[in-house]
């Protein structure tokens, strides 16, 4: 291995203690967190023992933050995000950021329905969501109510009320999804001249 590696390897035990404690955990809790004995955590963080990535996986779970990001690799000063697109069930959904823990974006694409059933089956959850239409039609059901956005309209809801979406128009729908696991609002702010 090369010097830079070795560097960046014996860094990284101090890093994970810092992040703990900056995140006002125990070694006890990040234990129960990643399956890992105290003892193991308490020698990497202590430099004792160089991690791998089966014990780095885990943490960077556990911390809701990338493996780079994590263990400290340098930057590379581009900014740009080299999302990979993701395909389930013919809905295409395109990451746009990079904080698992904090607010995340997304771009997602649902294909034309063969056809809209009349009640979309909703589903409850923790958090927060904002949704933009950039092209096609969207049918957001929230509850008992059910809204339909064209293109350049928006709608925020917490995502503990029963929602659904579907796309509700002859052409693919594309939007963008601010989702706050923690319950985070979007918030817009212009500068007044």
């Amino acid at each position: 291995m090369s010097e830079d590696l070795y560097a960046t390897l014996d860094a990284v035990g101090p890093r994970l203690r810092a992040i703990r404690k900056r995140r006002g955990s125990t070694l006890e809790q990040l234990a129960e967190l990643t399956g890992m004995s105290v003892s193991t955590l308490s020698r990497i963080e202590s430099g004792q023992r160089r991690p791998t990535l089966e014990v780095l996986l885990p943490l960077a779970r556990a911390y809701r933050m990338p493996l780079d990001e994590l263990v400290g690799a340098p930057a590379t000063g581009d900014p740009r995000i080299h999302p990979r697109p993701v395909n389930r069930d013919g809905v295409v959904w395109v990451p746009l950021s990079r904080d698992p823990g904090g607010l995340n974006a997304f771009k997602q694409v649902l294909p034309v329905p063969a056809q809209v059933p009349e009640r979309l089956d909703q589903q409850v959850h923790e958090g927060y969501e904002w949704l933009y239409v950039l092209t096609g039609t969207l049918r957001l059901a929230l509850g008992e109510e059910d809204f339909l956005l064209d293109a350049g309209e928006a709608a925020e809801f917490d995502t503990r009320v029963p929602h659904a979406i579907a796309n509700a128009g002859s052409r693919p729908l594309e939007l963008l999804i601010i989702f706050g696991q923690q319950g985070q609002r979007m918030h817009l702010r212009a500068r007044t001249k």
